[in-house]
């Protein structure tokens, strides 16, 4: 469905249009009951894993009111905010709270009061204390650390600096997440679907990973750190979601039916192949490592080691 209706997760239809699903697909898994669900409901309870990356002119807290700004205009209000106790943060909050006080002394009640509805509240971690931050910093970590290296001395613009960082941001909410069909055109979600309603889409590019800098100009420079960081960061992506085993345990087999992400450093950023477990090829000692896929209407051939479980998929019973 194009536009689903959006439900609380707490909310008594949610519950009651789960436990129909539920029962019309005769008890079924959480995937199967899932997928009846979404023909016509998104029901939000889970975090969506999505990051939004947005280019400041310094750390003062002027210009991270700015970026605030065009951030709710484009993501909509945010009720809540968590972060650090950076001193931008921390001044950014007093004056949206002093905005917020002098908005509601010069307009009518009701105005005031959709003000006040609209207040965000500024939560704040405490000092010297990251791991209570841990998922957007889990999220800060898997760009800093690759866009340091990409970049390096290299002097961008401002303007090709917010460019590289739009695209960075494009290539981490394409991952896959979980499945939202159960067909042969496996549809997986992605944290783009809950901010766009799709999954973010790069324009095709030449490749410039092996071509020397200094043959490039300044546009085709920048392409090149957006093309080598996605291979950095997939490949750190992809290396995470699979399990490692020492030679001595016993492992979980791969089952048939299982839709897997696949290990191919050709793909252009922002693309994934997914391809779905049709047979297992057992060795000798009856362990399977190489596996058929399925890619749409054409079956390959692929070791297990150049697979990974989707997030989600990986963690349902």
């Amino acid at each position: 469905m194009k536009s689903p209706i959006i439900l609380h997760h707490k909310c008594n239809l949610a519950k009651l249009i789960v436990i129909d699903a539920h029962l019309r697909t005769l008890h079924g898994r959480n995937s199967l009951t899932l997928n009846v669900v979404h023909k016509k409901y998104w029901i939000l309870r889970a975090k969506s894993l999505a990051i939004h990356l947005e280019l400041v002119s310094s750390l003062s807290s002027a210009a991270f009111l700015a970026a605030f700004k065009r951030f709710t205009s484009r993501r909509g209000h945010c009720k809540d905010i968590w972060s650090d106790c950076g001193t931008n943060f921390i001044g950014a909050s007093k004056e949206l709270d002093l905005a917020f006080k002098n908005s509601k002394s010069t307009v009518v009640d009701e105005i005031a009061q959709l003000l006040a509805n609209d207040s965000t509240t500024w939560h704040f971690i405490p000092p010297g204390a990251p791991h209570f931050g841990g998922l957007w910093e889990a999220g800060v970590k898997s760009v800093k650390g690759h866009l340091k290296r990409v970049i390096g001395e290299s002097c961008l613009t401002f303007e090709e600096f917010c460019t590289l960082i739009t695209q960075v941001e494009a290539c981490v909410n394409s991952r896959p997440l979980t499945l939202i069909s159960s067909a042969d055109d496996e549809l997986p979600l992605t944290p783009g679907h809950f901010l766009i309603g799709d999954a973010p889409v790069t324009i095709p590019e030449e490749s410039f990973v092996d071509t020397r800098p200094d043959y490039l100009n300044r546009w085709i420079k920048a392409q090149r750190m957006v093309q080598s960081l996605w291979r950095r960061w997939q490949s750190e992506y992809l290396t995470m979601l699979q399990h490692r085993y020492k030679w001595s345990q016993n492992h979980p087999d791969i089952n048939i039916g299982t839709v897997v992400l696949v290990k191919d450093d050709r793909l252009p950023p922002g693309k994934w192949l997914l391809g779905r477990i049709v047979a297992k090829h057992p060795g000798a000692d009856g362990v399977t490592r190489v596996v058929s896929l399925k890619f749409k209407d054409r079956v390959f051939k692929r070791p297990v080691t150049k697979l990974c479980p989707l997030p989600l998929a990986a963690s349902e019973p």
